[in-house]
């Protein structure tokens, strides 16, 4: 291993060589700034679930049809209609829950359209995204389908908005009821005799927006209602998710959640799901640094946001019964409608600078894992913060595929407490977590033109045995295109190991992720 001095002089002098041939305007990195971290490897925040990396698929531009699903008889590679390329990329990220079919789509879709043979299956107007013809080959059987494929969970979001509440409990015994009921028996006819065991359940979507406009409290009494009858069918408790507020909105969960409890006999809720996407001022590969600043901020409105909606949620229940989450999150560009027109609604190219936010919100969600149960970055192919593009026969993996990839080690372990002094929300972020004497670290540089070096202490044990990868380009607009697609992939980073902790250097735009091994706590 190099001297720290050795490899500092090598890092920043080939830095900025590499900045004057790529920077788009020709701005240079600034010298390196020393950053500080305590890890405290005996403080404990919570369990980073799994389900905190978890995912989105709306029947939205080509997100499903193009995207996921080709069809059997495509001549694009497939199992069973779903692209043979998109389900190995996914399945070897792991992903842990999918939620499906929305979004706003959930709140006009009508389960029984999408199920049966697929050429008797109804034509319906898709009348939330741009008014084209659903033809409803991709239903409930080809989503579980996918699931299994890709070894995630089910999340299945329900008709609040133009259903009805036996329509919903009618999805959730056609799905989990083993056998011997009329709606059990036509699931097996349609070729999936073995009950679905679907466990998540959304009442609803958006509701104050395009699930219907509601009030809190009208959106209360909706819930209610549907509520009642999500039922056990089978050995699946359904976990019952209630629509929370666009980003912030603490008065509509606190309207929401009085009328709830208020007076009746409260109806079981098991989720709580806000909203919150970074919106950007430009299309996605045409940044500046004024615009880049801005997004990246809102990554610490995001964990106010988590912070305020659980104290909330406390105050109504403080045994923690209900869990947060975060439906929906992610950048959200300016749309090209020559892009749109191509690709579909809402499909957004996913830059480096994506990737850097994706950290953000992952480090987010570690560093607040005791106050969440959830989160779901919307979507995964094609539209807006998506892990892979395709078009014809080709699937690329975006660099925010590969922000999921470096932050996978943290997932089933406990998210421990890390001093980082730096307040501005532009700044480094930090997480770190343990198992056993497993221990990963996540640092994320959101500056276009300063270099970090990191010293990080411990609070009890040593490491051993640290290896380091990152995710890096010095142009905040880099992508991975149709035609150069491994523009932006992860490589091996430096990382030297000190007898107080570590130490390791990040560039601009950059995730950093250290594994190694914890001795002697």
């Amino acid at each position: 291993m190099q001297p720290l001095s050795t490899r500092r002089t090598f890092c920043r002098n080939g830095l900025l060589a590499t900045a004057a041939l790529l920077a788009p305007i020709g701005r240079l990195a600034r010298a390196a700034s020393p950053r500080s971290l305590h890890i405290r490897t005996d403080a404990d925040i919570g369990l980073i679930r799994p389900e905190l990396h978890g995912h989105f698929a709306e029947h939205l531009g080509s997100c499903i049809y193009g995207g996921l699903w080709v069809g059997p008889d495509s001549p694009i590679p497939n199992i069973r209609g779903h692209r043979k390329e998109a389900v190995e990329y996914l399945k070897a990220l792991g992903i842990p829950v999918l939620r499906w079919p929305g979004g706003c789509f959930a709140d006009d879709y009508h389960w029984r359209d999408g199920i049966g043979p697929r050429d008797k299956r109804p034509r319906r107007v898709n009348i939330h995204w741009g008014n084209y013809t659903e033809d409803n080959s991709f239903g409930t059987h080809e989503f579980i389908d996918l699931c299994r494929l890709i070894g995630a969970e089910p999340y299945l979001a329900g008709n609040v908005g133009s259903g009805t509440p036996q329509e919903l409990r009618d999805w959730v015994e056609y799905c989990n009821y083993p056998a011997g009921s009329t709606l059990s028996d036509e699931r097996a006819a349609n070729g999936s005799p073995e009950p679905f065991r679907v466990r998540y359940w959304g009442i609803g979507n958006e509701n104050w927006g395009c699930g219907g406009q509601m009030t809190p409290e009208e959106y209360a009494g909706h819930y209610r209602r549907f509520a009642v009858y999500v039922r056990q069918f089978g050995d699946v408790r359904p976990f019952l998710i209630a629509c929370g507020p666009n980003r912030n909105d603490t008065a509509w969960t606190q309207r929401f959640l009085s009328a709830v409890y208020t007076g009746r006999r409260f109806v079981r809720m098991d989720g709580y799901a806000m909203h919150y996407y970074s919106n950007g001022r430009l299309p996605a590969t045409k940044f500046t640094a004024d615009a880049l600043r801005e997004q990246m901020a809102t990554f610490a409105d995001l964990e106010r946001a988590i912070v305020q909606q659980r104290a909330i949620l406390d105050g109504y229940d403080p045994e923690r019964r209900v869990g947060l989450m975060v439906d929906e999150w992610g950048v959200w560009d300016r749309m090209v409608p020559e892009e749109e027109k191509t690709y579909g609604r809402l499909w957004q190219q996913n830059t480096i600078r994506c990737a850097v936010a994706a950290a953000l919100g992952l480090n987010v969600f570690h560093r607040q894992a005791d106050k969440l149960v959830m989160c779901n970055l919307a979507q995964t192919v094609n539209v807006l913060h998506a892990l892979l593009l395709t078009h014809g026969e080709k699937c690329v993996r975006t660099p925010s595929y590969y922000a999921f990839e470096l932050a996978k080690p943290h997932r089933g372990q406990t998210a421990v407490r890390v001093d980082n002094p730096d307040p501005d929300p532009n700044g480094l972020s930090v997480s770190a977590s343990r198992k056993d004497d497993s221990f990963a670290l996540t640092c994320v540089n959101p500056r276009h033109d300063e270099t970090f070096e990191v010293s990080a202490t411990l609070s009890r044990g040593r490491l051993e045995g640290a290896s380091a990868r990152i995710l890096h380009h010095p142009d905040m607009n880099a992508h991975n295109s149709f035609d150069n697609p491994n523009a932006v992939t992860p490589r091996d980073h430096a990382v030297q190991v000190t007898a107080a902790g570590l130490r390791l250097t990040l560039p601009p735009l950059s995730v950093v992720t250290v594994t190694g091994r914890l001795r002697g706590v």
